[in-house]
């Protein structure tokens, strides 16, 4: 799990511009599921508390998925916005 989250923030949250339009999926309250795609990763809202992030991988034109993890909205965007401080990127707030 772990090793998926770590590379997930690498990958995804390596811009401003990348960052900024994850945490405001995240955030919205508008989007009650649904996924959101990242260059490497998806991000898959279950409801506006619930997170499924996958690696996705398509073979032969179909949708494969390896591995995934469940995470809490919270944890989501404290893993997200830690990592994005590191990279001196600018903070985004909640609506």
């Amino acid at each position: 799990m772990q090793e998926l989250i770590q590379s997930f923030l690498e990958d995804e949250i390596s811009d401003q511009e990348f960052y900024d339009g994850i945490i405001d999926f995240i955030y919205s309250f508008n989007i009650r599921c649904g996924e959101y795609e990242c260059n490497r990763f998806v991000i898959k809202k279950m409801d506006h508390l619930n997170f499924i992030i996958f690696d996705e991988y398509v073979i032969d034109g179909k949708r494969e998925i390896h591995n995934s993890v469940s995470i809490h909205k919270n944890k989501l965007i404290n893993l997200v916005n830690e990592y994005a401080k590191e990279q001196g990127f600018v903070l985004r707030n909640s609506y």
